[in-house]
């Protein structure tokens, strides 16, 4: 089984699962959500928001491909980019962080490493970027597939709660940690992320 990670482009875009195609849940504030789902078109909202942080910012999202298939893919960017952070009762995300947006692993391939794949990429990426640490909130909650992550699967893969809520508690990992060790980064995050198996979780939409 062969595996190829891609960064999240326009060209490749039409990959993500349909629905995740369609969500502008984190792209638009909620006012501006509801109304692309009523009366526009929230998949050219997604290929615009794609477009515009991939000329602002550069590479916000991985495709993670199996045999050729899309199998798995993360989000993420500055959290300027993602309006919908204000309607956290744990915002905002620090000013030194990128937010995990969402990730989604599809259901034939769960259970094979591939959550713990896009973490160790989206954290590699990062830290040759310069970025200090990864931010998300997390759902308490969580039962099935959605746009926020899973509390479990964020302290599964590292990550740490810096602002508690009974509902959605915002988490943090520092990618300096990993460098602290004095090792290849492909080694140190490997060391961090390795041996978690977050896939139980990782079924979001």
């Amino acid at each position: 089984m062969s595996r190829r990670l891609a960064s999240i482009t326009l060209d490749n875009l039409d990959d993500l699962p349909p629905r995740c195609r369609r969500c502008v849940f984190w792209e638009l504030d909620p006012v501006s959500q509801a109304r692309a789902l009523e009366i526009g078109d929230p998949a050219l909202e997604k290929e615009a928001w794609i477009s515009n942080v991939l000329l602002e910012w550069g590479s916000c999202g991985k495709i993670l491909y199996v045999d050729g298939a899309p199998a798995a893919y993360v989000t993420y960017a500055p959290p300027s980019y993602a309006p919908r952070t204000a309607a956290f009762p744990t915002s905002p995300v620090s000013a030194d962080a990128v937010l995990l947006m969402t990730a989604h692993v599809t259901a034939e391939f769960t259970g094979g490493g591939l959550g713990r794949v896009l973490v160790q990429a989206m954290a590699k990426d990062l830290t040759r970027r310069g970025i200090k640490a990864i931010e998300a909130f997390g759902d308490m909650n969580w039962t099935q597939p959605s746009c926020v992550v899973p509390v479990d699967y964020l302290l599964a893969v590292g990550f740490k709660t810096v602002r508690p809520h009974a509902r959605y508690p915002r988490l943090r990992l520092e990618l300096k940690t990993a460098l602290s060790w004095r090792e290849d980064v492909e080694v140190a995050l490997e060391r961090l992320l390795g041996s978690m198996q977050p896939e139980r979780a990782l079924r979001l939409a």
